[in-house]
């Protein structure tokens, strides 16, 4: 069984991402991370984050994974010690003055080759392997003949399967560096590939590739062995964490058991799509990209306002669902609760009443605690969302 690899940019984060059915998730510190604008992990956060996911069987990866100069190697070997005190399961770092370093203190957590050391050959792999590293984050422009040859060394092989894409090659951008002076190999990404050029006479142009999605792939990629598969998105939402690992662990489950269908496949795909505000495509794995995985002419990011509540409670006494508003809706929407134990519930909305148990007609703002007339007791953290299309759509 693959792992499901979640990112957590907090502790809430983390929460929901093993909840919603990840095996492990990975974070950065607030030192030597390539995600500086998240709000990332004090040492006592991640010890924190280590216990927690150790009493639910799980496993935390922390990555020390910047391009170091030379100053940026201040503390690190204390910062190193004290991860293997905290019993952490790995790093993942990419500079091999990291890699040697874990080896000369004689520390005991894993060592994982992070994808900005940009991995698509067996010859590397037998390099880094010699250094101490035991898995590789393939680069996420590998083809799915370089991760068959790859695992075939016997090597553990992470693979990304969803989230944003480099318009360079992973690990090797300057443009954030040349436009900003933000270093983007040390966690200071302005994402300048994202922004429109004006060209005089023509439309605004961009140069960024849309986002990755495997999910037409994942069968084959369990069939080729890969050992971990890894989610993009440590700065993204609840919302996005929860339904990415909800999708991705009913997919690797339903093709673990013989029971992936390609309406399956449509249904999860329509439910990802719903949830970023970019395309996705499967990118470099089955060919090269074309026109079709790329934006040139510009593209629209409407922000997603499907994530309508989060349910904190049930009032068994009076059978209401206690909801913390997200975003808009009113009476008369249908909608769906969804979460990590249950079915999915469509839900037409005919009252709403305040946390107070007076009746309105609309919850407007967001963090509002509202109540809906449910019979059903709906678990604790379930979300509900926009109810857009319908399974039986997909599943014949």
């Amino acid at each position: 069984m693959p792992e499901l690899l979640a990112p957590a940019g907090d502790f809430e984060k983390l929460e929901f991402a093993y909840l919603y059915g990840a095996d492990a998730v990975y974070f950065g510190g607030q030192n030597f991370s390539l995600r500086a604008n998240a709000k990332n992990f004090s040492l006592e956060d991640i010890k924190k984050a280590t216990e927690y996911a150790h009493s639910l069987g799980k496993k935390v990866y922390v990555t020390v994974n910047i391009v170091f100069h030379n100053k940026d190697f201040d503390g690190l070997d204390e910062y190193l010690k004290y991860l293997d005190s905290i019993n952490i399961d790995g790093i993942i770092a990419s500079d091999i003055a990291v890699i040697k370093k874990v080896q000369e203190l004689k520390l005991h957590f894993s060592v994982c080759l992070s994808t900005q050391a940009s991995l698509l050959n067996t010859r590397a792999v037998k390099f880094w392997r010699n250094l101490g590293v035991s898995r590789v984050v393939l680069a996420r422009e590998a083809s799915r003949e370089e991760v068959k040859k790859i695992k075939d060394t016997g090597i553990e092989v992470e693979t990304f399967i969803h989230g944003a894409m480099c318009t360079s090659f992973s690990g090797k951008c300057v443009l954030s560096n040349y436009m900003t002076l933000r270093d983007s190999n040390r966690g200071g990404c302005a994402q300048v590939c994202r922004w429109n050029f004006s060209v005089e006479g023509k439309p605004d142009l961009t140069i960024t590739p849309k986002d990755l999605n495997m999910i037409p792939f994942i069968k084959d990629e369990i069939d080729l062995g890969v050992d971990s598969f890894k989610i993009e998105g440590r700065m993204r939402s609840i919302y996005y964490v929860a339904t990415v690992i909800w999708c991705y662990r009913r997919m690797i489950d339903a093709a673990i058991n013989n029971t992936l269908t390609l309406g399956l496949e449509k249904y999860y795909l329509n439910i990802l799509n719903r949830c970023a505000n970019r395309e996705s495509t499967p990118q470099f794995y089955d060919k090269l990209p074309s026109v079709n995985e790329q934006y040139f002419n510009g593209r629209i990011e409407v922000s997603n306002q499907d994530f309508l509540g989060l349910v904190i409670g049930y009032d068994e006494e009076k059978c209401k669902v206690i909801v913390e508003s997200r975003n808009y809706f009113k009476t008369g929407d249908v909608v769906e609760f969804f979460g990590p134990n249950m079915e999915t519930i469509t839900y037409e909305i005919n009252k709403i009443y305040s946390d107070t148990d007076e009746e309105i007609d609309v919850s407007r703002h967001p963090k509002t605690v509202v109540k809906l007339p449910i019979n059903e007791n709906i678990e604790k953290n379930a979300m509900m969302r926009l109810k857009v299309f319908d399974k039986s759509e997909f599943i014949v």
